[in-house]
This record gives C-alpha cells, structure tokens and sequence, in this order.
C-alpha cells in the first residue's frame, strides 16, 4: 500500500496537528505500508489560474513549472492520501486549498454521472484510492470540523475516491500544555497509531478507535474555558499586552 500524506500546518512537525499525524502514519508503517509524507510550507505550489490549458492544450500537464510536477504522478499512484491540516475559520488551510486547486490536471474536463451525480473521469494513471483527513481546532465541540468534512467528501464523491473517515482532534492546543503539565495524554496516541495499523491491515478504521482520538481533554467546558484563557492571559502578560 502507497500512502501520500501532506501536512499544511505551518509550524509543520512540530505543530499540534502533528500530534496526531505522526503516530497514524507510524501505525501504516508498522502494518507494511509504504509511507511519503510532505509539509506543504516546504513545497513550492503556485496557485491555480484557471487557465484550463491543463484540459485543452496539454492535457494533464499543468503550464506552470513548480513542485507539482513532481507530486500530481505520486498522488496517481498512492492508495491513500492523508490531508493533515489544522483548522482555519472552520476548513482547511491556504496552503491545503491550494495544493487541491492543483490537482485539476488529473481529471478529464468531461462529465460523468456516477451514482446519479455528475463529477469527472480520471485520467489514466490516477488510482481510485482512500483519503484521510486528519485536523485539529482549538474550540471543543466536534461540529467545529462540519464544514471541512462535507469538504473533503465532496472531494471524494466527485474524484471517485473512497472518504476512510477523519481523524479530528478538538481542543488541539491544550495538548501540548497538559503534557507539560504532567497529564498522561498516551491513550490518544495509540489510538490514533492503531487507526493508522486498522486501515492497512483491516481496510477501515473502527469507530471506537477514532473517538478516542477525539475524546474530551478537560471537563465540564467551563473549566476548559478558564483553563485556556487563563494561558492566553499569561502569554499576553509575557508578550507586556495589558
């Protein structure tokens, strides 16, 4: 199995999106499969032009010359791509969007009705594989993540892709600060290594796992609000902001 995975997190592997990529591409791995993964702040990807010389002049090929060529022959042949990006006004990051403007070459500009919906054929050379999504907010709630999920199944549905579902990760930046704090936050980490071993070995991931990943850090959420805000005080005191 080849896995493609791209973080858009701009603090790349050192960011709270990170947190839970990394031991889900660890538990791929150790199942077998065979793993590349880009940071999308290191690529050069220009933004999509919307010329359609990718359809009409030289079908496939993009006219502009940066990092793409060397990813959209990689993205054909991964079984899986994981798109790993933090949450940003409730979707995917500019540097993620981008990346999937991009990807336009490896479809044909004709429509086709597939389960009654329109979307368009692949060209050949471009696998129907699985995408994962894996992200992280800094609000509570689970429905923070709505808009990017119907974003990426739209994306699935239309490229003929399988959705594997998401790895989501609410209240991702208290993480960080828990662990230093001496909280054993080690259960969310296997579980996301064992999503990772599931989806190689048994094709999906269980529910029950992926809830763990999710799982609630502090309780009730009034305490979780004070808990945070409490630390933005103390990082504007720092920074000499009254």
């Amino acid at each position: 199995m080849k896995v493609l995975a791209f973080n858009s997190s701009p603090s790349m592997n050192k960011g709270n999106t990170a947190l839970i990529l990394n031991p889900f591409l660890d538990g791929m791995k150790g199942a077998g499969a065979e793993v590349e993964l880009f940071y999308t702040k290191k690529l050069k990807i220009n933004p999509c032009q919307g010329c359609y010389n990718c359809w009409i002049k030289t079908p496939g090929v993009c006219s502009q010359k940066d990092d793409m060529q060397m990813l959209l022959p990689k993205l054909g042949e991964a079984d899986v791509w994981v798109l790993a990006t933090p949450l940003y006004v409730f979707g995917m990051n500019g540097p993620m969007k981008n990346l999937l403007d991009r990807i336009i070459p490896s479809a044909q500009p004709f429509f086709e009705l597939r389960d009654g919906h329109c979307g368009h054929p692949a060209r050949d050379g471009y696998k129907r594989g699985k995408v994962v999504l894996v992200s992280n907010c800094g609000f509570l709630e689970m429905d923070n993540f709505d808009a990017l999920l119907v974003h990426i199944k739209a994306l699935c549905k239309n490229m003929g892709r399988e959705f594997a579902d998401a790895l989501l990760r609410p209240n991702g930046p208290s993480m960080k600060p828990m662990m230093e704090a001496g909280l054993i936050l080690d259960d969310i980490f296997e579980a996301a290594r064992e999503a990772g071993r599931q989806l190689v070995e048994d094709g999906e991931m269980s529910a029950k796992t992926l809830s763990i990943v999710s799982r609630e850090l502090i309780s009730p959420p009034e305490k979780a609000i004070h808990v945070i805000n409490k630390y933005w005080r103390q990082q504007m005191n720092a920074a000499g902001v009254k």
